[in-house]
């Protein structure tokens, strides 16, 4: 499914503007001092438990923008579980549990991103898959700076 989505952003999102592949986002802002302790929980979690089952139930609107609309007990667990960990350290829009999306296209005219949802809404359809890894990516003043990969290889479920 990532490949897919990435295609999707690549051909719908701005690109002077689209500097990373398909992904959802689980945390905004973390503080820079946490770098190091997130990698440590980050590899941790990834062997204790087994990849999140997800699934993709269709189109989500942004207002500006358009993005798949995905729904994961599992992710959201392991969202939970990462939030708790950072207790205290949390900026205000990464302290509630977001609503799990890949946005293919953002910051556009409201008409353009319900033009885009009219005509991929009899496109997609609903499927199961599974989050094969978490992902670092940390803002540095500049476009995103991938940090890390860490696929999940554990046997529990969250």
């Amino acid at each position: 499914m990532a490949s897919w989505a990435t295609g999707l952003r690549r051909e719908h999102f701005p690109p002077e503007r689209n500097y990373l592949d398909a992904h959802v986002t689980l945390f905004h802002a973390l503080p820079p001092s946490c770098e190091d302790e997130l990698r440590d929980v980050l590899a941790a979690m990834v062997k204790e438990f087994a990849a999140p089952s997800a699934r993709l139930e269709g189109l989500m609107s942004l207002g500006r923008g358009t993005a798949l609309k995905l729904t994961s007990p599992a992710m959201q667990g392991l969202r939970a579980h990462i939030a708790n960990h950072f207790h205290g350290s949390l900026t205000p829009q990464d302290e509630h549990n977001p609503r799990l999306h890949v946005t293919i296209q953002n910051k556009v005219a409201p008409r353009d991103a319900k033009a885009l949802q009219a005509s991929l809404e009899p496109l997609i359809e609903p499927r199961n898959f599974t989050f094969p890894a978490l992902e670092l990516h940390i803002y540095r003043g500049g476009p995103w700076e991938f940090v890390k990969r860490w696929p999940f290889r554990g046997h529990s479920t969250a």
